[in-house]
């Protein structure tokens, strides 16, 4: 039986569809015009999934667990770049899920041009654009 607690709770695709509802999502061919004037493109995947499926070049690499404060410009933490709250980011996963909840993160520590890539690597690489890095296979 379920609890009286959790029954209560809000599901993933309850959480999910709230965070997207907050963005202005951007499909590849948005993210890499952004990113070519001057938008910060972050890579929140872990090693091994760059390691198996290429990284964007040029891309940041900032995992998961520590995006918030590298990015909030409160934290002695912070990368030298996160020192504004109108600093724009697009943020990316493998398939653009853990990086919309990502992206509403940054928004609700005032980076409110904090957003994600649709889609996620898997669109930029479909799209066409630059990936580099190896591919493990397995």
């Amino acid at each position: 039986m379920v609890s009286a607690a959790v029954a209560a709770g809000r599901g993933i695709d309850v959480i999910l569809a709230e965070a997207r509802s907050r963005l202005d999502r951007l499909d590849a061919d948005q993210a890499r015009l952004a990113f070519a004037e001057g938008a910060v493109l972050v890579d929140i995947r872990p090693a091994a999934q760059r390691a198996r499926e290429g990284e964007i070049p040029g891309a940041l690499i900032i995992e998961r667990n520590v995006l918030e404060w590298r990015f909030d410009p409160r934290s002695d933490a912070r990368l030298d770049i996160a020192d504004r709250y109108d600093l724009p980011v697009v943020v990316f996963c493998s398939e653009g899920y853990t990086s919309s909840l990502a992206a509403a993160a940054l928004q609700d520590l005032g980076l409110h041009r904090a957003t994600d890539l649709d889609g996620g690597f898997q669109a930029w690489k479909a799209a066409g654009h630059p990936v580099s890095g190896t591919t493990l296979v397995g």
